[in-house]
C-alpha cells in the first residue's frame, strides 16, 4: 500500500526527528530501573539475582555475579537498574558502568600516553564495577592482564562486581583461565528467548510509553513474528510510533510488516537464509553442509540437521513442510518433532543454546 511503502522508504533521520517530540528511552539511562524491567520465565532468575545484588548492597550475595545471553535480551537494562537503585540508596558510593570495548580503549589511549596509574586509580576504587560485553576482552593479553589485577584489587577492597556477556565463562574463547575461574567463582544467571506472554507485556508497555494506540491483532503479529531479540521489538514499536505521527491513524498488519522488514531476515530470499543457516551451522558443528542436508543418522549430523531447522523456524516465515524440503524433503511431523527437541535441549543445556546463539547471530550478519 502506499502508506507501507511511505514508511519503508522514508529516511531514517526523518523518522528520528518525528520521535524526538515523543519521550524516548534512548539515552536516558534513569529509565532503566528495575520497575520498568518487564520479567518473564525467559529473565526471572537474572532479574531476581541483580535486584538481590542491588538491594542488599553494601553486603555482596553474589560476587561476581556475571549475567549471560543473546543480544537484545535486557542484560544491559539490568546492569543500569543495578546501578540506579544502589545510586538511589547509597549516593556517596562510587560506581562505575562500562562497556568493554571503552574500557579497553581508554586503557590504551591512556597507555599511549604514559598516564595508566590513572586508568588504574580510577577502577581499582570504585565500589560497584559494573561492565557490560565483558567477552570484547578475551584475546587481548594486556587487557586482561589489567582487567585481572583491576578484579582482584576490587575484591581485596570489598567491592561488587557485576560483569554481562552474550555467553558464558566457559564459553568465551582466547579467555585466559585465571579470569574464567574468577568469572566463574561467584553466580552465574542467563537470560534466555523471550516466550510470547513477555513479548506481548513489552509490546504493551513501550506503546503506552510512546502513546501509539495499537489493537491486539498487530500486538500479536509482532510478538509472533520478533523471535529472539527484545531491542527489536522496541524499534519496531518506534518506526510504527513515528507512522502514527504522520498518518493519524492506528497501525494495521501491513505497518507492523513494513517496519518489521528492516531489522529481520524477512527481506532475503527464504533460499538465501536457508543457505547461510545451513553453513553457519555447519562451521558451528564441523560437519560438512551436504551431510546436514542429506539422510546420515550420525549423532552429530542428526544435532546439526535439528538445530538447522530449529534456526530457520526463529528466522523465517517457512511452514515446516518448506523448512523440510532442503533436508531431503522431511514432512511436517519430522520437522516438528525436530524443532521440539532442540527447544527442550536449549532449555537445559546452556552450551547448545549458546552455540545456537552464536550461528544465528552469524547468520544475521552475514
Amino acid at each position: 500500500s502506499d502508506e507501507t511503502k511511505y514508511l519503508r522508504n522514508r529516511p531514517t533521520d526523518n523518522v528520528q526527528d518525528d520521535l524526538n517530540v515523543i519521550p524516548s528511552p534512548d539515552n536516558i539511562t534513569s529509565t532503566y530501573t528495575f520497575e520498568t524491567f518487564i520479567v518473564g520465565d525467559s529473565n526471572k532468575h537474572a532479574h531476581a539475582a541483580c535486584l538481590a545484588v542491588a538491594k542488599n548492597y553494601p553486603k555482596r550475595p553474589y560476587n561476581p555475579l556475571f549475567i549471560y545471553g543473546n543480544t537484545g535480551l535486557g542484560k544491559t537494562h539490568l546492569l543500569y537498574a543495578i546501578k540506579n537503585e544502589i545510586s538511589k540508596n547509597h549516593p556517596e558510593a562510587n560506581i562505575l558502568y562500562v562497556k568493554s570495548e571503552d574500557f579497553v580503549n581508554e586503557f590504551i589511549e591512556l597507555l599511549r600516553k604514559g598516564d595508566v596509574f590513572e586508568f588504574k586509580n580510577k577502577y581499582r576504587n570504585a565500589n560497584v564495577l559494573l561492565v557490560d560485553d565483558i567477552q570484547f576482552i578475551a584475546g587481548k593479553y594486556q587487557i586482561q592482564e589489567e582487567f585481572f589485577h583491576t578484579f582482584n584489587a576490587l575484591i581485596e577492597n570489598n567491592s561488587q562486581i557485576i560483569l554481562a556477556s552474550d555467553r558464558p565463562p566457559k564459553d568465551i574463547q582466547l579467555l585466559e583461565s585465571r579470569l574464567r575461574s574468577r568469572f566463574e567463582s561467584g553466580l552465574i544467571t542467563d537470560i534466555y528467548m523471550p516466550e510470547y506472554e513477555l513479548k506481548v507485556a513489552f509490546i504493551k508497555q513501550k506503546a503506552e510509553q510512546y502513546n501509539l494506540e495499537i489493537s491486539e491483532e498487530v500486538v500479536d503479529f509482532i510478538a509472533q513474528r520478533i523471535k529472539n531479540n527484545i531491542r527489536q521489538l522496541e524499534g519496531v514499536i518506534k518506526k510504527i510510533t513515528a507512522f502514527q505521527l504522520i498518518a493519524k491513524c492506528p497501525p494495521n498488519i501491513a505497518i507492523a510488516q513494513s517496519a518489521i522488514r528492516d531489522i529481520t531476515t524477512e527481506n532475503e530470499p527464504d533460499d538465501v537464509v536457508v543457505d547461510k543457516v545451513i553453513m553457519e551451522v555447519s562451521r558451528e558443528w564441523e560437519v560438512s553442509p551436504e551431510e546436514i542436508k542429506g539422510r546420515k543418522r550420525n549423532s552429530s549430523i542428526v544435532t546439526a540437521r535439528q538445530v538447522a531447522m530449529y534456526i530457520l523456524r526463529e528466522l523465517t516465515d517457512m511452514s515446516l513442510p518448506e523448512i523440510g524440503k532442503p533436508f531431503g524433503g522431511k514432512d511436517h511431523s519430522t520437522v516438528h518433532h525436530s524443532i521440539r527437541l532442540i527447544e527442550e535441549r536449549v532449555q537445559n543445556e546452556s552450551r547448545l543454546k549458546a552455540r545456537i546463539d552464536e550461528v544465528i547471530k552469524n547468520v544475521k550478519n552475514r
